[in-house]
């Protein structure tokens, strides 16, 4: 069974350490050459089988394991982003993903996002626990495996190691994962491996690879299998000087050679023919490269830059087919057809989700879905003048809202949003916005069920003070203390014996007024209808009087009511 080059996926927190651990693989320093040392574009390194053996040679001696990959084609982009740009036929772009922490810093905002987009996707993954050369007392032991570095360790620093160790384990628990260190790994099928590392002095580096091709090579065969067809994604559209447009791409089944057709996917297929193909060198970085590998064809799964014409309109993460004759671009394009459509406008009340790219757009929908969150507008770029008009018809105004992932909204934009009394959410991390959104959500709810609840009568127990009678009638004013539930402004209240006294017009203290009075507060109440000595007496008790409409709301909203209401309606055998 002849095997493609597994795809694995580096995803976590923002400076946590993905690029410097893709370094150390690659005995390459590439990270320095970015701006702040973060990673602002997609990288792509094909690491070759030969490569892997020198670095593992002392493990693959040791656990007789043999590399049946030519090698492993490694991604890594900024941060939380390492996977949702990309999308892949069938599912997941990635086949394998390493979930990047800091052992000091633990699971971040972004390392949640991308612990969401593994659940969501289901990509087999592993913990690389990186830095460990910043644990106290730790010795270096520069290049050892991690199993003859920990041998170095005093017995505090490896208290310390599993104490780190065991918070994440603990941590991922919280999320659905079973997770133990690799070396106590009992059964790799149902726990994830977690790798302490050092991408600094390259301890334990050899233990990640060699996880990654067990893994891969036990568990992920039949996704691996070599497909005939052709299949890639676009990394990036990029401006060369001497060939204008190329298109950084990943192809991931099948081959391509100069001359077949290429088909990319979009509202419209666009349809080009491959000028030339350029290959990046093994253990080179696409952000950097500059000497590339012309080559009249290349196989599946490597990173590839493409010339061709009418690329200007093609979508950085659209996929694409490539077909060898001219009458085989129709069947293509109704293939594209296909792939799982991501933009989409519903004439229903429902956010409209932005963002900046096809994955990042379908793994915005997944979440807004599973959170069931309805979606009117779903779509990517730029925001349309007519996505704005489209929001104002929306007529729940919970839903009057704007989600953007890494989508900028202009000022004036977000003024024009604000005075059409439109919500924008954004920002570049996919559960902080729908978290930000729920918030919002939850409190726009609360308030509607406050005004619901502030028409009804609430249930309360007050006694009448005596020796505070202000006022007999018209309207009679009288100090009451709150003994069971809240007293709020506008309740109807009745005698124990069932006449009714009045509805509270007004609730006082200290010259003051307040909507509501709580148990054990002491308060002047004011009620236009009632008469004092004649329709009740000072010592009075008097209660609210609860219509069957009342009782059907407060048993609708009974999670709303505070504890002393609560606790009063069961003291009036309401059994909700």
């Amino acid at each position: 069974m002849e095997l493609r080059n597994p795809i694995v996926t580096l995803m976590g927190h923002v400076d946590h350490g993905k690029s410097s651990i893709l370094d150390a693989i690659r005995g390459k320093e590439y990270t320095k050459l970015e701006v702040g040392e973060i990673t602002q574009h997609i990288s792509c390194t094909f690491v070759p089988k030969e490569h892997i053996e020198r670095l593992c040679e002392n493990l693959l001696k040791k656990f007789k394991f043999q590399i049946i990959f030519n090698g492993f084609l490694f991604v890594d982009t900024p941060g939380h982003a390492a996977f949702v740009h990309l999308r892949k036929r069938g599912g997941s772009f990635a086949d394998i993903a390493i979930l990047v922490i800091d052992i000091i810093e633990g699971i971040k905002e972004q390392t949640i996002e991308s612990i969401n987009i593994i659940k969501i996707y289901k990509i087999p993954f592993l913990i690389a626990l990186n830095k460990i050369d910043k644990l106290p007392d730790w010795k270096i032991t520069k290049n050892l495996s991690f199993l003859e570095a920990i041998k170095e360790q005093k017995e505090k620093v490896l208290y310390e190691l599993d104490k780190k160790v065991y918070e994440i384990v603990a941590k991922m628990y919280e999320f659905g994962f079973n997770c133990e260190r690799f070396d106590r790994v009992t059964d790799f099928k149902t726990q994830i491996p977690i790798v302490p590392l050092s991408a600094k002095t390259k301890e334990g580096i050899a233990e990640l690879l060699l996880i990654i091709a067990g893994i891969s090579q036990i568990f992920l065969k039949d996704k691996l299998k070599v497909e005939e067809k052709n299949y890639g994604s676009v990394l990036e559209i990029k401006d060369v000087k001497g060939l204008g447009k190329v298109a950084d791409c990943i192809l991931y089944s099948g081959k391509i050679k100069r001359g077949d057709y290429i088909i990319f996917a979009g509202k419209e297929p666009i349809v080009t023919k491959v000028k030339a193909i350029f290959l990046f060198p093994e253990l080179s970085d696409i952000r950097f490269e500059k000497q590339f590998l012309s080559a009249d064809y290349a196989f599946a799964c490597n990173s590839i830059r493409i010339w061709a014409d009418n690329l200007e309109n093609v979508i950085p993460g659209s996929e694409f087919i490539v077909v060898e004759k001219e009458e085989e671009i129709e069947n293509a394009k109704k293939e594209l057809k296909t792939f799982e459509t991501i933009e989409f406008k519903k004439e229903i009340d429902g956010v409209i989700a932005k963002a900046e790219s096809i994955g990042s757009l379908e793994a915005l929908i997944r979440m807004l879905e599973q959170k069931n969150i309805p979606i009117r507008i779903a779509s990517i770029g730029k925001l349309k003048k007519e996505e704005i008009l489209d929001a104002e018809l929306i007529k729940n105004e919970k839903y009057k809202a704007i989600l953007a992932f890494n989508v900028k909204i202009s000022e004036e934009e977000k003024q024009i949003l604000k005075d059409k009394g439109i919500k924008v959410f954004e920002g570049n991390i996919i559960y902080k916005i729908i978290e930000e959104f729920e918030k919002y959500l939850k409190e726009y709810e609360k308030q509607e069920i406050e005004q619901i609840l502030s028409k009804i009568n609430r249930p309360c127990m007050i006694k009448v003070l005596p020796g505070f009678v202000f006022r007999r009638s018209e309207p009679a004013i009288f100090g009451v203390e709150v003994l069971k539930g809240i007293l709020f402004k506008g309740t109807l209240l009745k005698r124990q014996d069932g006449k009714i006294v009045g509805k509270v017009k007004d609730i006082q203290k200290e010259n003051i007024s307040y909507d509501f009075a709580k148990k054990g507060e002491k308060v002047a109440i004011s009620i236009d209808e009632a008469i004092v000595g004649r329709t009740f007496k000072e010592n009075d008790i008097l209660i609210s009087a609860l219509s069957e409409e009342d009782i059907k709301i407060l048993e609708k909203y009974f999670d709303y009511l505070s504890e002393e209401e609560k606790e009063f309606l069961k003291e009036l055998n309401y059994k909700f």
